[in-house]
């Protein structure tokens, strides 16, 4: 897929069907590494809940969403959302996934690559971080590719939707790093 057939779209074009159906067929796929955004969209109606509270954030600047958009189909096919915003420190998280449909075919390169933009030049943040499970080895990927920094590994960080704690991979981008490049 070539990125002329993908959009990035953001959360108020989003329909709560749409983002269910996203969240519904990855189930299985995303179940061990976003197990919130899983219990928080198990029916339509949690969904809708939590698009609704997701905009409320963004509109106190509380953290942003973007998604990818299939422009063939028009089907959602990726989120990421920019978390853990700490405007004292100028430091925010992201947190992504594309449909299973959709592995390997940038669009997760796409959607970091715009909330980097977002975040370094819209909100002015100075570090931009990302904390995977160790075993998701594309997240790290994503991060590696893009000039992120391996900062060290945070041990029994993170409880998968299994409930196992598992050690999670921090690494870090600054602002001066992402203009160099």
């Amino acid at each position: 897929m070539s990125f002329t057939e993908l959009k990035i779209d953001r959360i108020e074009n989003i329909l709560p069907e749409e983002f269910y159906n996203l969240i519904d067929k990855n189930r299985n796929h995303i179940g061990k590494t976003f197990p919130v955004t899983l219990a928080n969209s198990n029916s339509l109606k949690k969904a809708e809940d939590f698009l609704a509270i997701s905009l409320d954030k963004e509109k106190n600047s509380e953290g942003f969403y973007f998604y990818a958009r299939d422009l063939k189909t028009n089907a959602l096919i990726g989120y990421l959302c920019i978390k853990t915003i700490d405007y004292r420190i100028s430091k925010c998280e992201l947190g992504y996934f594309a449909d299973e449909d959709y592995q390997g075919k940038g669009i997760t390169s796409k959607m970091v690559s715009q909330a980097l933009e977002f975040c370094f030049n819209e909100l002015s943040l100075n570090k931009v971080f990302i904390c995977t499970s160790e075993i998701n080895l594309a997240s790290q990927k994503i991060a590696l590719k893009h000039n992120f920094k391996q900062e060290g590994i945070l041990r029994d960080e993170f409880r998968n939707g299994d409930g196992e704690l598992q050690n999670t991979v921090y690494f870090g981008l600054l602002k001066s790093e992402y203009n160099a490049n």
